[in-house]
């Protein structure tokens, strides 16, 4: 598939990522089945609102659709809920512990906590002091297309399982993988033939018009979706 096919199509990339959002947790001590939990209650993420992301070339916005969630929350992902993606499981869906749904803002996590956990009251802690304020999620990105000038990344479906909800200090930083991912890529194009080279170029410019001459950063990105 060329350079610009894949471009111009929503092509399911399978692609690893993890994404932060400021989000109220909310904290309260419940009953269940006799015991008692701490209940953490948030969004790890959010639907239709953009978000600013950065690569190598340089900012875009990235979006996660409404029906993102869909069909992964139909199939029953298992899912754990960790402090900043490490550590041991604090709780899990496949357990009953763990509750994920959407709605019109986004992704909701509901926790049941096992208050005995030195770590799950170290949480508690920090989340009531301030020192917590934030939710991420890990996951694969499935089906996710550009706009057509690169600057707005759309997320359509992903896959949640064997992902986890986090509570986190602070987001994760977009630029180290990327870089990584970028570095291979570029010298595949350095490697081109020129025959191959014009064509995908000429590819590219049937793409954007002739009269206008696609940006590096669009010919760069469009690329990355080709390594993916």
């Amino acid at each position: 598939m060329s350079i610009s096919q894949r471009a111009t199509t929503s092509v399911p990339i399978s692609r690893a990522r993890v994404a932060a959002f400021a989000s109220q947790i909310r904290t309260q001590s419940v009953e269940h089945d006799g015991k008692t939990f701490t209940k953490l209650s948030g969004y790890a993420s959010t639907v239709e609102r953009g978000y600013q992301r950065h690569d190598m070339f340089g900012p875009y916005t990235e979006v996660v659709s409404a029906s993102a969630f869909d069909d992964t929350l139909r199939a029953n992902p298992d899912v754990v809920f960790l402090e900043n993606h490490t550590g041991r499981a604090m709780a899990r869906t496949s357990a009953g512990t763990l509750t994920l749904s959407a709605d019109e803002l986004g992704l909701r996590s509901e926790a049941m906590l096992n208050p005995t956990r030195t770590d799950v009251a170290d949480l508690v802690a920090a989340i009531d002091d301030g020192a917590v304020t934030e939710m991420s999620f890990a996951f694969r990105i499935t089906d996710g297309a550009w706009s057509p000038d690169y600057t707005e990344y759309r997320i359509n479906a992903v896959d949640l399982d064997r992902g986890d909800v986090s509570a986190v200090t602070y987001g994760a930083n977009p630029h180290t993988s990327i870089e990584a991912r970028a570095a291979g890529f570029i010298a595949a194009i350095d490697d081109m033939g020129e025959e191959q080279a014009r064509a995908a170029l000429a590819r590219l410019q049937d793409r954007f018009g002739r009269a206008e001459q696609p940006s590096q950063v669009a010919y760069l990105r469009a690329a990355m979706e080709l390594e993916n």
